[in-house]
Formats: structure tokens, C-alpha cells, sequence
């Protein structure tokens, strides 16, 4: 079986992108982390899968994870889907919605950038009941549409040190995230309102370049913790910078916002 692809990265967090509204590709977990293998396959940090709305949306959004296994969302992919599928309309709109798991999102072409309107982040624990041996401080939760923790080194320069894989895998394990676990995130303020962060990412088992829904959370803790205002800057692995907004009304956020950019690396045919 062949199969069109594109292959697209925001901010570094790079996807195997496959057009299935006519339903014609059910792929398996199995063969979704074969695509994404980067040694045997296309290599991606998931794959994400354009299919018809069951919704008041113009599309619906499918995310699967390196590992084959379906996520609710995914902040990086959101804006890759709707670059992608806003291409694939013929008046080229400036805004494109889209049915998750996480409920009905849009994506508005900002320039080069797109910008996502996130769903309401849910789950604040501020902070979790436990620490991990050898990781100091305290960590944080949030559901940004995916399970996420935050956790704050000193400075940029011991951020840079963190062995990121080493305690993402034991946050990610951790039992009071059984059995789903979660994605981790270890950030630093460089000035206020502006953060850097590296995150382990769930379902691909190690530091990615970035993080969509992990840059909400930590620019939400960053703001619960310092009382930097919307919006707030975040600096990835990738070597991007992308602005988090939000609007706060006691401890629940909404009119959540992902500005960032969208990239087409490639296209091309994929025999399975």
C-alpha cells in the first residue's frame, strides 16, 4: 500500500502528516510507529491524520503519538493541522476549526505563524504531593489537553545541565499517574515573562524539540508563581520562541492561545 504524505515541524516538533477524509487508511499502532521510526522509517515525534468532522468543524484532528498510541492533542501538531488543512480548502481561509479529543479548536494564520486556540486547561495541582530523589523543588500539574508536570530549575544554565531523559522518565512513570502517566517539563525564567523549557515527552520516551501543550503549562505556572502577565514567551529546544496568552479568572484559565511557526520540510509517497 502507498501512501501520500508531507511531512511538517513546528517550532522543531516535526510530524508525518497523511490526508484520510476519505477514510481510506486505517492504519495500526504498529504501522504508525514503523512511519515514525527515524532509523527504518520517515521518523517523526508522531503522526497526525486529517479524517471528516463528526462536529460543527471543518475537519477532525487525529494524533498519534511516536509509539503508535492515540494522544487527546498535541499544541505543535494543532498548528502543523492547521496550516495543512487550510491549504486543502479552496478559498485558502485564514482560520480553519477542528474536532480533538480535547473538544473543537481553530487555527489563525498570523503572518508565517499560526496561532491555536486552546481548550481550557483542567487538573491544576499546585504543587503534586511527592518529589522525586536528586530533582530539587516542587512540581506542578495541569491537563493543557494532555496530562502535563512543570518543574523549575534555578537558572538556564542548570537547565541546561538537568539529565531531562533521567527525571522525565521518573516523573512520566510516576504512580500518581498510573496508568496513562504523563508528559514532563523542566523550565527556567531567563527575565520576567520570558522562559525556557525542555520536555520528556509521553508516547515518545525522550526529549523532544518542543512541546505545544508543555509550553502552556509551564507559561501558566510561570505566571501562578511570579505574576508575569499574558502574554508570556517561551524558548524551545528547537531554538524557537513562542508566546503563550491567556486570560485568568481565580484558578481557572481561558481564552488560551499557542502562537508559533509551521513548516512544510517535505513531501512525498510512502510504501507501507
Amino acid at each position: 500500500m502507498q501512501i501520500p504524505f508531507t511531512k511538517m515541524n513546528g517550532a522543531g516538533n516535526d510530524f508525518v502528516v497523511i490526508d484520510n477524509r476519505g477514510l481510506e487508511y486505517n492504519l495500526s499502532k504498529e504501522q504508525i510507529a514503523a512511519l515514525c521510526d527515524r532509523h527504518r522509517g520517515i521518523g517523526a515525534d508522531g503522526l497526525l491524520a486529517v479524517e471528516p468532522s463528526e462536529a460543527e468543524a471543518d475537519f477532525k484532528f487525529r494524533y498519534y503519538n511516536a509509539d503508535g498510541g492515540e494522544a487527546e492533542m498535541c499544541g505543535n501538531g494543532a498548528r502543523c493541522f492547521g496550516k495543512y488543512t487550510a491549504s486543502l480548502m479552496p478559498e485558502k481561509p485564514d482560520e480553519v476549526t477542528f474536532e480533538t479529543i480535547a473538544g473543537i479548536l481553530s487555527a489563525k494564520m498570523v503572518g508565517d505563524d499560526v496561532r491555536i486556540e486552546m481548550s481550557d486547561p483542567f487538573g491544576l495541582e499546585n504543587p503534586l504531593p511527592f518529589l522525586i530523589e536528586g530533582l530539587a523543588g516542587n512540581i506542578y500539574a495541569l491537563n493543557t489537553g494532555v496530562p502535563h508536570t512543570v518543574a523549575f530549575a534555578d537558572s538556564p544554565e542548570e537547565l541546561d545541565k538537568l539529565d531531562v531523559i533521567k527525571f522525565g522518565a521518573a516523573i512520566r512513570y510516576h504512580e500518581h499517574f498510573a496508568p496513562a502517566g504523563t508528559n514532563a517539563n523542566f523550565g527556567a525564567v531567563r527575565e520576567p515573562g520570558h522562559i525556557v523549557i525542555r520536555t520528556y515527552e509521553r508516547g515518545v520516551e525522550d526529549e523532544t524539540l518542543a512541546c505545544g501543550t508543555g509550553m502552556v503549562a509551564s507559561a501558566i505556572f510561570h505566571h501562578l508563581l511570579t505574576g508575569a502577565p499574558s502574554p508570556v514567551k517561551v524558548d524551545v529546544k528547537g531554538g524557537e520562541t513562542l508566546e503563550i496568552g491567556f486570560e485568568r479568572d481565580a484558578d481557572r484559565f481561558h481564552n488560551v492561545t499557542l502562537t508559533g511557526p509551521a513548516e512544510v520540510t517535505f513531501s512525498g509517497v510512502v510504501e507501507l
